[in-house]
């Protein structure tokens, strides 16, 4: 039987994917090159990350794979206080996976650990902290005044990522092929989401604005700038104005966002990539547009999924207290 080793440094590449081919070689199976490349593809290099940060830190700490169950019930008392309930149920994913992934009995499905998560959550639980929604206006005023290479950049990363509602890893995988002109605007070809590891696509449309300010006409303006005509769209630019060949990362758009929003008096601490595509929601559905239409442009599945935005959206609509008020 291959396990995973024991100590954090030797697991650094050691992910679900590749646990699963090194088990059905230690069996005696060895599979085709071309089987092993689609067992890895199976999971996006977000998902291999995250595994593999949770089980170093996991590890780290002292746990073993395979576990017990009243191991990983201690890690989770140990952990209780200082990590946050959606990242230790994360972890426990992980910890699972990499159980399954060597056809070993996972300890998390065990009513032990079941048990002391759920006390961990009525103990430590809260409300999950939402980023605030960066609404047209507050988008405005984030874009006003920029200039330079970089400022060209930010200008049209923030108003795609704003029109287009995407995730910031949709925002940053974008590509100069993906982009379509149209008579009424752009058509985008979102190739891969976190809700499309497949890979299956869908298009987005990004319509020429009304205003003064728009989202074509910016990115039309950063592409002529950088000179950008292959590969990714939104990179990095130094502070000389060079601009790099590679993507810009997932984090980095959360920096530009919160960096345009302190420099318009907005609290830094309030925004974060997401807000853009929480912005998108929640300016439409104050304009009274169809749930239907909204997840159209931000590939929602469900109206459920949209729910807490709208209903925030509206929370002032026919107000019990501003009726009687």
């Amino acid at each position: 039987m291959t396990l995973l080793p024991t100590h954090s440094d030797t697991c650094t590449e050691q992910q679900p994917a590749d646990s699963i081919t090194d088990e059905m070689e230690a069996r005696g199976l060895v599979l085709p090159f071309e089987v092993r490349n689609y067992i890895r593809a199976s999971l996006s290099e977000n998902s291999r990350r995250a595994y593999r940060s949770d089980l170093n830190q996991f590890l780290a700490w002292g746990g073993t794979i395979p576990a017990r169950p009243e191991m990983v019930a201690r890690y989770l008392a140990a952990h209780a206080e200082q990590s946050a309930i959606a990242t230790l149920s994360r972890r426990l994913v992980s910890i699972g996976k990499a159980h399954t992934a060597q056809g070993q009995p996972s300890p998390v499905a065990t009513e032990l650990v079941r048990a002391t998560m759920r006390g961990v959550r009525r103990t430590h639980g809260s409300a999950q902290r939402a980023v605030a929604p960066a609404e047209k206006e507050d988008v405005l005023s984030m874009v006003a005044n920029l200039v330079g290479v970089k400022g060209s950049r930010d200008k049209a990363l923030l108003l795609i990522g704003f029109a287009g509602a995407f995730r910031r890893s949709e925002l940053v995988s974008l590509t100069v092929g993906d982009i379509e002109q149209a008579k009424q605007g752009l058509i985008v070809q979102l190739r891969f989401s976190k809700t499309d590891q497949e890979g299956r696509g869908r298009k987005v449309a990004i319509p020429f604005a009304r205003g003064s300010v728009c989202p074509v006409l910016a990115l039309q303006h950063w592409l002529e700038v950088s000179g950008i005509n292959e590969g990714p769209i939104f990179r990095p630019v130094s502070r000389h104005g060079v601009i790099a060949d590679a993507a810009l990362t997932p984090q980095a758009v959360a920096l530009v966002v919160k960096e345009r929003a302190k420099a318009v008096g907005l609290d830094p601490a309030r925004y974060a990539g997401h807000s853009l595509r929480a912005g998108l929601v929640t300016s439409a559905a104050k304009l009274g547009v169809s749930s239907w239409k909204i997840r159209q442009q931000t590939g929602h599945a469900t109206d459920a999924m949209l729910a807490r935005y709208i209903r925030d959206a509206n929370i002032f609509v026919d107000n019990a207290a501003g009726v009687v008020l």
